[in-house]
Parts: structure tokens; sequence; C-alpha cells
């Protein structure tokens, strides 16, 4: 069997991808210094005990640690909790749920913005602008900003080197210092819109972050640009990804793309399906507090693991026939969002979000397919699964 990965050659060291199963579920990497962790219920344990597994990278990765405060992806209780509450009202299922008109028109008027010749390219015409607007919004910062957004936000993924703790290559110091720039320029912008709420409140996140106490503290310059940060680009990227990611899996699966437009009942089970089979966020970092014993290894303590979720999203022992894409595989409890208290805050926006742009493509677009002539692109950092480029034929 042809996989996705070997059609257009995606991760070449991603073997999950292809079929293959590893040896062991847990093993140490000789060349990264670094723990891998593949099978699920390892992964699963892992992501699911924060106290023994924490989230604060930055003690063994120091260049990371700039920008970890009030990042929630690098926290753990109690302040983890006290921070995602400030805006977890922003995802309430209602919340997103009555987002679906705004939703719906943005989708429409991009895709209008296509025309009718014939072609488009999923990502710029729609994958991409679609979630940034509707986050942009959310927080209060100028949608029209998206395409300064993007340009920082594809550095910060434009590079196909593993990050290795024992072998510290000069390009890996290079790209440290790339990357920091990046962040900085978008932190120092979001900096500027929150010194601006502080003058003028609105009804935005924003607004809220600048404003929020935390056991009747404000929260610091840092702690809110930071934390502003990750909701910009965890709010978008995810469903960039997710929507091109599903509608390749549709492509390469024509019988099954048959059965989803017929059947629309099947797409959110079509994006669950993608979400296993390509997770977009591959893979998620801890570092064990104590000595412990996972998948037949014996950890040492303060070691970094990878927690790799899209190997671990088909494993046969949880997933029946896992190189099989099943729109109605049930249960399907992949870990592509993650799980337990880092379970991802935007998955109901990022769901919804999909679930729309791809009911209005299957409407509109009966021939939708890919372009022969013009192969995909795919994200270059192996930490992620998806493509940023995605040319599209529309008629039949």
């Amino acid at each position: 069997m042809t996989t996705i990965a070997d059609k257009w050659n995606l991760h070449a060291d991603h073997f999950w991808l292809r079929g293959r199963r590893p040896d062991r579920p847990v093993c140490f990497n000789t060349v990264t210094g670094m723990w891998n962790v593949y099978g699920y219920a390892e992964a699963l344990r892992v992501i699911g005990e924060p106290r023994t597994f924490s989230s604060n990278t930055g003690r063994v990765i120091p260049e990371r640690d700039e920008f970890s405060e009030g990042n929630l992806v690098q926290m753990d209780p109690p302040l983890h909790g006290k921070l995602r509450r400030l805006v977890s009202h922003a995802f309430t299922p209602k919340v997103v749920a009555d987002l679906e008109p705004r939703i719906d028109a943005v989708a429409r008027e991009l895709l209008d913005a296509v025309g009718n010749q014939g072609r488009m390219e999923l990502i710029g015409d729609l994958a991409y602008p679609l979630p940034v607007i509707v986050i942009a919004e959310l927080l209060g910062v100028p949608a029209d900003d998206r395409f300064m957004f993007k340009a920082w936000v594809d550095k910060l993924f434009s590079s196909s080197e593993q990050f290795s703790l024992t072998n510290r290559t000069e390009e890996q110091e290079r790209r440290f210092e790339e990357i920091t720039g990046e962040v900085r320029k978008l932190t120092a912008y979001l900096g500027e819109h929150a010194a601006e709420r502080r003058r003028r409140p609105r009804a935005d996140l924003l607004t809220r972050l600048v404003e929020a106490e935390v056991d009747g503290v404000r929260l610091t310059e840092a702690e809110v640009v930071n934390f502003a940060n990750l909701l910009l680009i965890a709010g978008h990227i995810t469903t960039t990804l997710l929507l091109g990611n599903t509608v390749l899996c549709l492509d390469a699966h024509p019988e099954q793309r048959a059965r989803v437009r017929a059947d629309r009942s099947l797409v959110p089970g079509a994006i669950e399906e993608s979400l296993r089979m390509l997770s977009p966020f591959a893979v998620l970092a801890r570092v064990n507090e104590e000595e412990v014993e996972l998948g037949g290894a014996r950890v040492p303590p303060e070691q970094l693991l990878m927690v790799w979720l899209s190997a671990a999203n088909r494993d046969p022992a949880w997933f029946p026939d896992p190189d099989v894409f099943d729109p109605a595989r049930d249960p399907n409890p992949h870990l592509a969002f993650g799980r337990g208290i880092h379970f991802c805050l935007g998955a109901p926006l990022a769901r919804l979000e999909g679930r729309i742009a791809l009911n209005i493509l299957l409407d509109r677009y009966p021939g939708l397919r890919t372009d022969p002539g013009e192969s995909p692109t795919f994200s270059p950092s192996p930490n992620m699964t998806g493509v940023t480029r995605l040319p599209l034929l529309l008629d039949d």
C-alpha cells in the first residue's frame, strides 16, 4: 500500500507514517540525547501525569526559557490552571457555537474571492486566512495584519533539522537565534496592542489578559504577550493544517471522499481521522521529575521525553487497521489535541472551523482534487505534519 507519506516523500524519518511500527514503545536516541515515546499507552501516561512529567522544558533547554513566562504550553499546576481559566470562557461550547455564522461568512467571502478560475491554492486562499481572521478578531488585533503574522510564523517552523541536546551544531545555534528574533517581533507587536488596551480597554481577549489578576496580582507584560502569542499562533495553525490534511486525505482515498460527499454526517469523522493519521502537532515534550519505568525502559530523572503523538495515533493496540483512513472509525481516541490539563483549549473552535470550511468546499466544488501537475508543499519541521501549500483543481 502506497501511503500519503510515500507518495509525497513526507518526513522520511517518521517511519510510522509509512506503516512501520517501532521495535519498542519507548527508547533513547543517542544522537539527540532525548527519549522517544511512541506507544499510545505510554504517551497517554506522560501527558496525563503532570506531577511526574513536567511541561517546563526550559529547565533542560534554557534557550527556550525566554518566552516561557505566561506560556501555557510550558506551565505546570497550579499556575497553569489559574492562567487557563482566564481565557477558557472564550472557548466554551456556547461561545464557540455562536461563532458559527461569522466563520461561515468569512469562509464564503474568501472562496468568493477565488472566483471561477477553476483552481485554488487551499492554504493561502482559505485554510490560513479563515482561522487567523477569527482568532485575531477574538484577541482584538487587526485581521488585516495576517500577512505579517504569516511571515513570522512561517520562519518559526522553516527548519527541517531535528533538535539535539548532545550535538549542538552551528546551524542549530543559528536557528535558535533566528527563531528568537521572529518570536520577539511577534511579542513586540502584541506588546504594543497590550499597552494600547491599558489606555483604552475593549471587549476582547487581549483586554481581559491585561486586566486579569492571579491571586490578586496583575499579569506581567511578558506573561500577557507570551499568553497572547500562544493564542494567536496555536489559534490558527492547527485549523490551517487540519483543513489541508483532511482535503489531502480525502483526495488520497477517493472512495471515502465520495462517501463523505454523499453523507455529510461523516464530515466530523473525516476531520477526526485526518487528525489521527496526519497529526498537525506531531510531538510534545516533557521532562520527568523522577526516575520512571516507562514502556519497559528505565528513564533517569530530568530527561527530555519526546512524545510522538503522531506515532501513538497509529498504535495498532488502540486503532485497528491504523493505516486505513476511515471517516466512520469509532471509537477514535486520538491524541492530536493532547489530553488532560493541556488538552488544546481551541480544539472545539478548530473542529468547527474545519467542519464549516469542508462542507462549503464539498458543496461548491464537486470536482475538488489535487493538481497532478503541481505537488503540495509540506511543513519542513519534523515536529509538525501538514501541508503549507496545496494547489487544487475545482472543476469536473
